[in-house]
C-alpha cells in the first residue's frame, strides 16, 4: 500500500529539452511547462538570476554584469552547468510542492523517473552530458529517446507495427527525420539546420538588403506572423521591421512582405527538403511503398511554417500531413513512454540509474 502510495507521489516527467523551448510533462498530469530554453546569469559569479519565460525577456536587453543565454546548441547542450540548472528548476517545480520538501525527505519518496528527447544524431559524449545532467538535477532514473520515435509515438503513428512511417521534426536546433518500422528507425537524418537557422536567414536578409540590423527575437517574430515556404492564400501578409539602420546607427522602421520573408527562408527550407529526398532515395522499396500509402507526418514547431507541408509535397509528389499540436508530439510521445513501459523496452531508448 505504502509503495503504491510512493510511486503515486513520485510523479514521472516526460522532456522535450529543445533548443528553443523546453516543455515538461508529468505523468497524469499532462504539460505543465512550457518556458523557452533560456537563462539569466551573472557574468562573474554564475548565479542563476531567472529561467525560462523571465530570462527570454531578458535577451538582448541585459546591462554588463547580466548574461542571457540559451544552454542549448543545434539540440545538444553547449553549457552543462547551465543546462544543469534549468533542468533542476523544472523537476523540482512540478516534483515538489512548496512547503512539501521536509516530508518529501520524512517518507523517502522516491525521486522522479525521467524520459528526455535527444536528437538522434547526437554523439555518446552528448547522450551522456544529457543522463547525468537530468541525473545531477534530481531524477532518480533517466532515459533517452530520439525525438523522431518520441514525435512519431506522440503524433499516434504506429511505430510497432510492420509497416513504415515517416516522420520529420522540425525543430529549433535541428531537423529530424527517420523512417520507422517494427519499433526501430530503419533510416534516419538528423539536419542541424532548423528553426534558428530560419531566424539568421531574416537577420542577414534584412541587413544585405535593407542595410537594417534586427535581433533575434524580432526575426522569429516576423517568422511566426509572415513567415511561408509556400504561396498561400490570396492576400500579401505584410508586417513593419524595427530595428538600426547600420548607414547611420539610427533606428529604422519599414514593411516587408510575406514573399519577401519566404524569400530570405529558401535556403534553409531547400536543405531541409533536400534531406527529405536523400532519405526517401535510401528507404527500402517494401518500406516506401508504405510511405507512399501513409505519406509524411511533420511535427515540431517549423512543422507551422505556412505552405511548408505544400512545398514538401510538391517537391516529394508524396502526401504530407501535420501532426495534431505539433509543438508538443515530442514531449507527449515521451509521456506515452512512461506510460506504457512494454514500449519503453521495445522502442530504442538508452537509459540510466543512479
Amino acid at each position: 500500500m505504502f509503495g503504491r502510495l510512493w510511486q503515486l507521489l513520485s510523479h514521472d516527467i516526460g522532456i522535450d529539452l529543445g533548443t528553443v523551448n523546453t516543455l515538461v510533462l508529468v505523468k497524469g498530469k499532462g504539460i505543465v511547462i512550457r518556458e523557452p530554453t533560456v537563462v539569466a546569469l551573472h557574468k562573474k559569479t554564475r548565479q542563476v538570476l531567472a529561467i525560462g519565460t523571465e530570462a527570454k525577456r531578458m535577451l538582448g536587453r541585459t546591462p554588463a554584469a547580466i548574461a542571457a543565454v540559451r544552454p542549448l546548441r543545434d539540440g545538444v547542450i553547449s553549457d552543462f552547468e547551465t543546462t544543469e540548472a534549468m533542468l533542476r528548476y523544472f523537476i523540482h517545480k512540478v516534483h515538489e510542492n512548496p512547503g512539501s520538501a521536509s516530508w518529501r525527505t520524512l517518507l523517502k519518496i522516491p525521486r522522479p523517473r525521467v524520459v528526455v528527447g535527444i536528437p538522434s544524431g547526437v554523439t555518446e559524449v552528448e547522450r551522456r552530458a544529457v543522463q547525468d545532467a537530468c541525473l545531477s538535477a534530481g531524477a532518480r532514473e533517466a532515459y533517452l529517446i530520439e525525438e523522431p520515435m518520441a514525435a512519431a509515438i506522440g503524433a499516434k503513428l504506429p511505430v510497432e507495427a510492420p509497416e513504415g512511417v515517416m516522420i520529420i521534426d522540425i525543430g529549433g536546433g535541428t531537423a529530424e527525420m527517420a523512417v520507422i518500422s517494427l519499433g526501430g528507425m530503419v533510416i534516419n537524418k538528423s539536419l542541424r539546420v532548423a528553426g534558428d537557422e530560419m531566424d539568421e536567414e531574416i537577420i542577414n536578409y534584412m541587413r544585405t538588403r535593407y542595410g537594417m540590423l534586427i535581433g533575434e527575437r524580432t526575426a522569429e517574430e516576423v517568422k511566426i506572423e509572415i513567415g511561408s515556404a509556400y504561396p498561400v492564400g490570396k492576400d500579401n501578409l505584410a508586417t513593419v521591421v524595427r530595428g538600426r539602420d547600420l548607414s547611420n546607427g539610427l533606428p529604422k522602421s519599414l514593411k516587408v512582405t510575406d514573399a519577401e520573408i519566404r524569400e530570405a527562408l529558401t535556403p534553409v527550407v531547400s536543405q531541409i527538403i533536400t534531406a527529405i529526398q536523400e532519405i526517401l532515395e535510401e528507404t527500402p522499396p517494401e518500406l516506401l511503398t508504405d510511405i507512399v500509402e501513409r505519406g509524411i507526418y511533420l511535427a515540431g514547431g517549423g512543422a507551422l511554417l505556412r505552405g511548408l507541408d505544400k512545398r514538401i509535397a510538391e517537391e516529394t509528389k508524396l502526401p504530407v500531413y501535420v501532426a495534431d499540436d505539433p509543438l508538443t508530439t515530442v514531449v507527449r510521445g515521451c509521456g506515452e513512454v512512461l506510460n506504457n513501459l512494454d514500449l519503453l523496452s521495445k522502442v530504442r531508448v538508452t537509459g540510466g540509474l543512479r
